[in-house]
């Protein structure tokens, strides 16, 4: 792998992380609606007294300088990201942006980080498998119901387990990570963390396992009769070894690119199951800032995701080379 290469996919990724952050930035100050004066009308809405409501909007809107022209508000939120500030919560002021980040991420990313290497560790080693000529027949039968699965999407099959497990059996918790009289910490607090999360996290990976396994059986079909796996057959290797050393990893590479295009797809699926089980990730972080617009949480949770996801693809960008040693990025001349 050449170094020019290297610094073309970093200056591309810093390309990346700018342009999102302008059209977030575009999205939600083009919107209509004023945060500040939207927060002092629900209070109103509420009952409480509120004394020189207007002269109030106004020092507020100055606090979060949203009464300057926006090309200013544009370029003092850039040099705020270049500072790693990204201001502070107006619904929750004046806790800072980045403190509401940095408890809701953790939860998001163990979600998610569970979720897809089980589903894509099991989807392609099932797929593999269903085209293997030496497949019993009771994993060949797991496609269909698979399949059927894997075309409903994620917030359904979310209310689907809800229903079945947590209202209709009460197996399960309906919301939440941990239960309300439960107060224990650190190692005493994960059986209660997994039973929690274990709707959430099993909606998603039954949504994705059947898509891996579609698409690993696809790509291990082509691999079937290539010249290095008869070679592997007649030197003598086991079957086994054929399968995972030569077979899988060839198929695989495919999977791994699939992979790093569904990122942004499974985070914003994931958006959508932190709502409805209650889970306190970035996904409840970002509805909760835009049904009160709050734009620095808005802004900071978009840019965070996008980020993530971005990082990620040139992740496995660079980490070709490992998983396909005849891949090799070289400089064009």
């Amino acid at each position: 792998m050449s170094l020019a290469y290297v610094v073309r996919r970093l200056a591309f990724f810093v390309f990346i992380v700018w342009l999102t952050a302008t059209i977030i930035f575009a999205i939600v100050h083009l919107a209509p609606g004023d945060p500040v004066s939207y927060q002092v009308a629900r209070m109103a809405s509420q009952g409480e007294g509120i004394s020189g409501g207007q002269k109030l909007i106004q020092e507020y809107r100055h606090q979060f300088g949203l009464d300057k022209p926006l090309l200013d508000q544009y370029w003092a939120y850039l040099t705020q990201l270049a500072h790693g500030n990204l201001g502070y919560s107006i619904t929750s002021f004046p806790t800072k942006t980045t403190t509401l980040i940095g408890q809701a991420l953790p939860w998001t990313l163990g979600l998610l980080f569970t979720t897809i290497v089980i589903s894509f560790v099991l989807g392609s080693l099932l797929g593999g498998l269903l085209a293997w000529p030496t497949t019993p027949r009771f994993v060949r039968s797991l496609l269909p119901g698979l399949m059927v699965l894997s075309a409903v999407p994620y917030y359904l099959l979310a209310l689907g387990l809800l229903y079945v497990f947590a209202y209709k059996t009460q197996l399960l918790p309906a919301s939440g990570v941990r239960g309300v009289l439960n107060q224990s910490s650190g190692l005493a607090a994960v059986p209660d963390i997994l039973t929690h999360s274990l709707l959430p996290g099993l909606s998603i990976v039954l949504a994705m396992i059947g898509f891996w396994m579609l698409g690993m059986r696809s790509t291990m079909i082509s691999v079937l009769g290539s010249d290095y796996l008869l070679l592997a057959e007649a030197k003598g290797l086991t079957g086994r070894r054929v399968f995972l050393r030569y077979a899988m990893r060839t198929a695989i590479v495919p999977q791994v690119t699939v992979l790093a295009i569904w990122l942004g797809w499974v985070l914003a699926g994931a958006i959508l199951v932190e709502t409805i089980f209650a889970y306190p990730g970035l996904g409840n972080l970002l509805v909760t800032a835009i049904n009160s617009r709050d734009y620095s949480v808005v802004e900071g949770v978009g840019l965070v995701m996008v980020i993530a996801v971005a990082a990620a693809v040139l992740l496995l960008d660079l980490l070709y080379p490992l998983i396909d040693p005849r891949i090799r990025y070289e400089q064009h001349r």
